[in-house]
């Protein structure tokens, strides 16, 4: 499962093996700075938007890799029954970032608070 670190300076996105490899993705580091919004989605399978290119989807279960949509690209890794993080971001190779995680409430509370 992948975990969202953060430093006052940056955020981290850590991928397991399995999410690097089926995802064709690598960990993502971005800076603090091009964070513009952050929200929970409760049913983060649910929020996933637009066409996979590449990566894995399996329909209703799992969705890890790039997905692209008329004006966004997406880096997503979030799984059935779990909710997740949407982040938005501005001048950075990504413009979403949507990552499942157990907390996505306190998680998205803790990013949009700097902690």
């Amino acid at each position: 499962m992948a975990t969202i670190e953060t430093t006052t300076a940056t955020l981290h996105v850590r991928l397991t093996r399995f999410e690097k490899f089926f995802g064709l993705l690598r960990d993502l580091e971005v800076p603090r700075s091009a964070v513009t919004a952050v929200e929970a989605e409760p049913a983060g399978l649910a929020a996933v938007r637009g066409l996979r290119a590449p990566g894995l989807g399996l329909p209703g279960v799992r969705a890890i890799g790039t997905w692209r949509r008329r004006g966004e690209k997406s880096y997503v890794s979030v799984r059935r029954n779990q909710p997740a993080v949407r982040i938005r971001l501005t001048g950075q190779r990504y413009d979403t970032v949507l990552v499942g995680t157990d907390d996505a409430v306190g998680v998205a509370a803790a990013l949009r608070s700097g902690g």
